[in-house]
């Protein structure tokens, strides 16, 4: 992996509609993922990844009365470095805050969602990785079906997330998937290093991508940048658009 590929616009949302990998991937039901009697915990490193990462995924699920626990792992409080108007004590109060509202915007059952925040340091999961581990694999049971971040996503936290998420899986005997997030913005269309054998898309009617678009707009902390900081938004307009395609991807 190269070191933080998350620089500049990245590849555009036109070169990934070109793309031959995304055209050829086969689509697959998440009900077949989660079977009836299973529960999906969907693990997110930062409070707007489980959105971004598989919001049209926590819908279906949803409507299909599936058991969903999330876990949020950091409270996102390092978002915007050096800023005065949105400093790090801001943050941690404001991000959680913003996924409960684009969860609720998503449709989401509250009162049968339950969530857990770990509590871990935004940036520095990686070395905190084995209390990660210990944490997510206390809340698991055998028949889980976890989501998560994919462990080569080129964001620091999202490959610790990742990488724990399997390992605490493969502890109890439960099944996990990954997620790429940060993916379309540094990986290629035809690139060899993201794993497209693994790959499956879950389909989204237009319905499920405007609600998607609804809650990810819920996250006004990262769709702010602080120019008195030179910080651009996070979820700047090209980042949304790659993460708003009529498709979610897992890697199974």
């Amino acid at each position: 992996m190269k070191t933080n590929p998350i620089v500049g616009q990245g590849t555009s949302l036109h070169q990934w509609q070109a793309s031959r990998h995304l055209a050829e991937l086969d689509s697959i039901d998440i009900l077949s993922l989660v079977p009836p009697g299973a529960r999906a915990v969907i693990v997110a490193p930062h409070p707007d990844d489980e959105v971004l990462g598989c919001g049209g995924l926590l819908q279906l699920l949803a409507e299909a009365g599936r058991p969903l626990q999330l876990m949020s792992v950091t409270d996102g409080s390092a978002s915007h470095p050096g800023s005065s108007r949105w400093p790090v004590e801001r943050l941690s109060v404001v991000r959680p805050q913003e996924s409960a509202e684009a969860l609720r915007r998503l449709g989401l059952p509250m009162h049968r969602v339950k969530w857990l925040r770990g509590g871990f340091s935004d940036t520095q999961v990686a070395a905190q990785e084995a209390e990660l581990v210990d944490f997510i694999e206390r809340h698991l049971r055998p028949d889980d079906v976890l989501f998560t971040t994919w462990s080569e996503d080129g964001h620091c936290d999202h490959e610790a997330v990742g990488r724990a998420s399997v390992e605490a899986a493969r502890r109890v005997g439960a099944t996990c998937h990954e997620l790429p997030v940060w993916t379309w913005h540094w990986a290629t269309p035809e690139d060899a290093f993201v794993p497209w054998q693994r790959a499956r898309k879950i389909l989204l009617t237009p319905a499920q991508v405007a609600r998607k678009r609804h809650a990810v707009h819920a996250f006004a902390s990262q769709l702010e940048g602080d120019p008195d900081a030179g910080l651009g938004p996070v979820l700047a307009p090209y980042v949304l658009d790659r993460l708003l395609q009529p498709f979610e991807v897992v890697f199974l």
